[in-house]
């Protein structure tokens, strides 16, 4: 075992290989890595983590490789445990997490544990991959799932809307992301805060004008490891997510006291950044009530306060006092694209018709959203996504619907961010001047002009 890459908190092996074996099973079958974590036993949740997304990285890769040593699929809690010790045989041209010889041992074993009938089968198949594991992993990546480690539907998705640099999008979603924070405009400034992470020897840079608040670390630490956070001085936030509250808000453009509406705010982040940045009168909306209690954990810390209501946005009667806002964030459910990096599940329980599905609520959302909206008003559009069905196709079309609607750009924010290092500078519809090393998102402000501007001539 390498014990620079091996998972901290480390368990033995075996009893953490049959933890991923069931977390990817669960993928498979349609639940969220996120859920599965959360009933794993504690002591082993850290390690099963780290190696699930490991293997649900390279799923693709192993899956493949599984078909061509063993083209009759085996019972699906042993495929889900030999498919994760493939991943981890799988060569990445960095050091392995383990030893061959140990995946091989500890898989084995889980497999005695699993199924005793089936400890003879993972052992030749794994010793036969490890035997020709060169032209096994050429001939997977000859295969596009095998490849690119996504469903075909989603490469060619990707594909078509991007297709100067669909590759380097699917190979970038296959990479560590990195971590980033915001710095609570209230208690400081970004380069302070990098200033105060170098005294304690971890290296941090601030990301500039876009993002004004925002430091990404050079490798992640534990949250309990930031100065200030148990405080509130700083939080957790991709630099992407932090764009939405100051295109919002503008350059004075929304004034100290304004009402306004964050209409899907769980988990609360863009919600506690325009608290950071001014005083409002909000209203932080949420058709879940349970994830409403993470809006408010978060505003507990950072010492903010908003009103929260669980109700779905759509259904406006059932929340809405009739006084329109003075400016809306509508961060959108969506399908997650441009955040699989930190989600490496959401590919694989994505199917086809969701992104259909998702973007006609997008759509009764900013219908349901822009009345309320007062004339004048700014409302923002955001999504996690890189698919133009959940963004600009979205945006396009309720233009054409709405003739009091105006779309305003500013550089480097509106449109499509690509996760990739120049954030596809070069391809149409992406934005060109955003931070490097960003989520995947879309971003669209509206304007809604005065009644009698909106009236045709």
């Amino acid at each position: 075992m390498s014990a620079s890459n091996a998972p901290s908190h480390a368990a033995p092996l075996n009893r953490l290989l049959l933890q991923v074996a069931d977390a990817v099973q669960a993928v498979r079958d349609g639940r969220s890595l996120t859920d599965v974590l959360a009933r794993c036993p504690a002591d082993l949740r850290a390690g099963t983590q780290a190696l699930s997304f490991h293997v649900l990285r390279l799923l693709g890769s192993a899956q493949a490789a599984r078909a061509e040593l063993a083209p009759k699929s085996p019972p699906p809690r042993v495929d889900s445990l030999l498919v994760s010790a493939l991943a981890l045989l799988w060569p990445t041209g960095g050091e392995p997490l383990y030893a061959d010889h140990t995946v091989v041992d500890q898989a084995v074993g889980a497999a005695r544990q699993r199924a005793p009938a089936s400890a003879g089968f993972v052992n030749a198949v794994l010793r036969r991959f490890l035997r020709e594991r060169e032209t096994l992993v050429a001939a997977a990546r000859r295969d596009p799932q095998g490849a690119f480690n996504h469903p075909p539907w989603w490469i060619e998705r990707v594909r078509q809307d991007w297709p100067a640099q669909w590759q380097q999008v699917l190979l970038a979603n296959n990479e560590h992301p990195p971590m980033s924070l915001r710095v609570n405009a209230r208690r400081g400034t970004a380069q302070a805060y990098v200033e105060r992470l170098a005294g304690l020897g971890i290296a941090a840079r601030a990301i500039g004008p876009l993002a004004p608040q925002a430091v990404m670390l050079a490798r992640p630490v534990p949250v309990s490891a930031l100065p200030g956070f148990a405080e509130g001085e700083v939080s957790v936030q991709d630099v992407a997510a932090q764009l939405a509250a100051p295109l919002l808000l503008g350059d004075g453009a929304v004034p100290a006291g304004a009402r306004v509406l964050d209409a899907c705010s769980a988990p609360g982040g863009k919600t506690a950044h325009l608290l950071e940045l001014q005083d409002l009168e909000l209203l932080a909306l949420d058709a879940d009530a349970q994830r409403l209690t993470r809006v408010q954990d978060n505003l507990g810390r950072l010492r903010l306060q908003a009103r929260l209501q669980a109700a779905d946005g759509r259904e406006t009667a059932a929340w809405w006092d009739g006084r329109p806002f003075d400016a809306i964030l509508l961060d959108a459910p969506c399908s997650a694209s441009g955040i699989v990096r930190r989600h490496p599940d959401v590919r694989w329980l994505r199917r086809p018709a969701d992104i259909g599905n998702l973007a006609q609520i997008q759509a009764q959302l900013l219908e349901a959203l822009w009345p309320t909206l007062k004339p004048g008003g700014r409302l923002v559009y955001a999504t996690c996504s890189i698919f133009k069905a959940e963004g600009l196709s979205q945006i396009d079309a309720f233009l054409q619907r709405h003739r009091d609607a105006e779309r305003l750009d500013v550089d480097g924010v509106t449109g499509h961010l690509l996760p990739l290092a120049d954030n596809g500078a070069s391809t149409a519809g992406a934005v060109p001047a955003a931070p490097s090393s960003v989520d995947g998102f879309f971003y669209a402000l509206l304007s809604k002009q005065p009644e009698e501007r909106s009236v045709a001539p």
